[in-house]
């Protein structure tokens, strides 16, 4: 499985730049401040995966990593606003459209914000499991 845990990463933030792309895009759904900040951390990710997966560049945790924690943190915030765990009065979406507003909730729980923390949290651990050759 650890050969492929690199493919696995980059497919998922494929999906999830794609994902993020049509819920915008072709759908109509404007993405709130913490939907544009993650979007800042996963779409590098598709470009720098896919040119480490080509280059076999053993290193390439190092550099996607970061990346990937700091969505996945900030995919954690916006769940948890979005789930009133937190009070909105600390939501960073005083202008434009609030980070609670419900654009989907597929099986009863599976919204936008739960799709990128879903999303982060696959490419973190396929990251953090991916050793080196010779480790």
């Amino acid at each position: 499985m650890r050969p492929y845990l690199l493919y696995i990463a980059w497919i998922q933030a494929l999906i999830g730049m794609a994902g993020s792309l049509i819920f915008s895009n072709v759908l109509g759904y404007p993405p709130c401040v913490l939907c544009w900040y993650q979007r800042i951390f996963l779409y590098p990710l598709v470009i720098i995966l896919a040119v480490g997966i080509t280059r076999k560049d053993e290193n390439i945790k190092w550099y996607a990593l970061p990346l990937s924690i700091i969505g996945l943190l900030i995919a954690l915030y916006h769940n948890l606003l979005y789930y009133e765990l937190i009070p909105e009065s600390v939501t960073p979406c005083a202008q434009g459209i609030s980070c609670t507003t419900e654009f989907i909730e597929w099986f009863g729980f599976m919204t936008i914000p739960f799709l990128s923390l879903m999303a982060f949290s696959i490419i973190t651990c396929c990251l953090i499991w991916y050793q080196k050759k010779h480790e």
